[in-house]
């Protein structure tokens, strides 16, 4: 059981264009129910306006920010680059991930997750981040063993479940001293949900609620929501990673009102 507050880090889509309008209105609207804002990077193998640029636009807005960096498009350069905008702009907390198979190109295969940990963490001694306060940064888990080497970060994100035992025997067979967010996703549609299970063959989408989205459109939003409660109500993490995707208006709205 952990002590700490249940937060809900809310993900938000950054454009694939140079217009910040849309990012402005979701910040806007989950602001009622995000207690941090999660911004992907290049997510789903497409090129997006920069996480660290966007995580300084939350906190412009008043938020708080985790800009996601991936290991595949990046080389030691590039990563040193996005550290020191990221210190430049006071973006202070990074998700570090492998990456989604590119739409174009290739990976650059010079970093790892786990070397840019070591290099974060290597940061104290470098003259360039004299003064900058130390980042934080965090890792993903799927729902296996969780290697050693991840104990090194200071929050850790689980992939998205819709079995709320699943994630429970994990964190049962995973104890980790940091603070632990459990992934939720809303399925828009069965179409949608046809091509997550694609994608990730373990992720076990419940087939009734594929069924009730044919005639409910916001079977997912609901959905998502309960998941969301009993997260909170077993008091195993500290709170969730919530993907709205398209339905981030319905899961505001739906959501503020349960987390009363």
């Amino acid at each position: 059981m952990t002590s700490r507050p249940f937060k809900v880090v809310c993900e938000i889509e950054p454009p694939t264009r140079p217009d910040l309008m849309h990012v402005r209105h979701q910040i806007g609207t989950l602001s009622k129910v995000a207690d941090t804002f999660l911004i992907p990077d290049n997510h789903i193998g497409r090129a997006t306006v920069s996480s660290v640029a966007v995580a300084h636009e939350v906190q412009a807005m008043g938020g708080r920010s985790i800009a996601c960096l991936n290991s595949r498009d990046r080389n030691m350069l590039g990563f040193r680059r996005d550290l020191l905008t990221a210190a430049a702009y006071g973006v202070e907390e990074f998700l570090f991930v492998y990456g989604d198979k590119p739409a174009s190109g290739s990976r650059t295969g010079q970093l790892t997750v786990r070397s840019m940990i070591d290099e974060v963490r290597s940061l104290s001694e470098d003259k360039a981040f004299a003064g900058v306060a130390p980042f934080r940064v965090g890792t993903a888990a799927g729902l296996r063993p969780v290697p050693a080497w991840k104990h090194a970060a200071d929050f850790m994100f689980v992939q998205v479940s819709f079995s709320l035992d699943a994630l429970l025997r994990w964190r049962d067979a995973n104890p980790v001293d940091m603070p632990v967010y459990a992934g939720v996703m809303v399925i828009a549609s069965a179409a949608h949900a046809n091509r997550l299970a694609a994608a990730i063959p373990d992720i076990d989408i419940p087939a009734d609620l594929v069924d009730r989205l044919d005639g409910d459109r916001l079977a997912g939003v609901e959905s998502t929501c309960e998941q969301v409660l009993r997260i909170r109500e077993s008091g195993a993490f500290d709170g969730v990673h919530l993907v709205p995707v398209a339905r981030y208006r319905e899961v505001a709205a739906r959501l503020e009102q349960m987390l009363k």
